[in-house]
Order: C-alpha cells, then sequence, then structure tokens
C-alpha cells in the first residue's frame, strides 16, 4: 500500500500500464478463434498457406529460441546446428511455434526455417542401404543423431531415400525423426 500513497494517481496508472503491457502475452492463433482450435494438429492449413503441423529444418546454424512469439520474449535455448529438423507447431504472425527432435518448444522467426526436410537418426546406429530393402547392401552406418537430407518417401515402401554426407541409399522409416508416420514424399 505504500506504494499507492506515495505515487500520485496519474503516474500509479502509468506504471500499471506499462506492467500490463510487459505481462500480456500476444495471442497464438488458436486462442485467436475457434476455427484454429479445429485445425491446429488436423492438417489443416495456417495463415501462411501451409499445413500443420508440419517438418521443416532450421536454416541456420545460430537461432534463438524464445519463450513466446517476439524478440521481447526471453531465450530459452539457442541452436548451434544447420539443418536440424523441427516441426511447426503453430503461427503467429512472423513467428513459428517449432518443437525440436528432443521434444522442447519455443518459437523462432521464420527468416530462421527452411522449407528442406530434414532428419535426424533416433534409436541405436541405424544402416543406410543401397536398395530400400532390408536384405539390401549396407552404405554406411550412422550413430544416433545425425543429421540428414529426406529426398523421398514412396507410399508402398517402409524406407525413404536419403543424402547423409553424400552417401544416396534408402533409410528405414523407424530410424529417424522428421517424418509423420504415413506421410509420403516425391
Amino acid at each position: 500500500m505504500t506504494l499507492c500513497k506515495s505515487l500520485p494517481l496519474p503516474a500509479l496508472l502509468a506504471a500499471m500500464v506499462a506492467l500490463a503491457l510487459v505481462v500480456a502475452t500476444p495471442p497464438t492463433k488458436a486462442q485467436d478463434t475457434s476455427e484454429a482450435d479445429e485445425s491446429a494438429g488436423s492438417g489443416s492449413e495456417a495463415p501462411s498457406g501451409l499445413p500443420l503441423p508440419r517438418f521443416a529444418s532450421l536454416r541456420s546454424a545460430k537461432i534463438n529460441m524464445r519463450s513466446g512469439p517476439g524478440t521481447r520474449y526471453p531465450v530459452v535455448w539457442t541452436f548451434q546446428k544447420r539443418g536440424i529438423p523441427i516441426e511447426i507447431l503453430a503461427e503467429y504472425d512472423n513467428w513459428r511455434k517449432i518443437r525440436d527432435p528432443e521434444g522442447s518448444e519455443g518459437w523462432v522467426h521464420r527468416h530462421m526455417l527452411s522449407g528442406e526436410r530434414t532428419f535426424v537418426t533416433i534409436g541405436g546406429p541405424q544402416v543406410l542401404r543401397d536398395e530400400p530393402s532390408v536384405e539390401s547392401r549396407p552404405l554406411a552406418r550412422l550413430e544416433p543423431g545425425v543429421i540428414g537430407k529426406l529426398l523421398a518417401c514412396p507410399k508402398a515402401t517402409a524406407y525413404c531415400r536419403a543424402d547423409v554426407g553424400g552417401y544416396l541409399g534408402w533409410l528405414a522409416r523407424d530410424a529417424f525423426w522428421g517424418l509423420y508416420r504415413d506421410e509420403t514424399l516425391d
């Protein structure tokens, strides 16, 4: 109560308005309209005209992930590697809410993202093969955490065509993160 007695009313009101502006968070699209609630996670289009959720990748080697959609929000993580696959969960203006391969979520500016499809290997060591078959000749052994480019994921196979450091081959769909279960890439 001392604060209220020592400040004149106009100064107190100005301080309260300033505090409200700092604390206020812009609504996400899902909070904005009921239409967005229906589209979240259902493969519907976002304000950008692209489906949500969707996979993309990090465009550069140093990218700040923030707690909210804007530069006034604190940085919660800094990515240090280009090409990491991410999942775009929501959009707000020029900001994208993302999830990384470890499950962390935050906001990055859309210019920090690329539409290039990449993947990161998961589980134990994985085998990049010459053909889309378990009997096919192995081309490379990939340790967990290896990042590569997705080239194609045909509908009728459990494998995706991939480029890993110049090695072109086929990788089992369950060997990596960066593709939805029934998704196809041509």
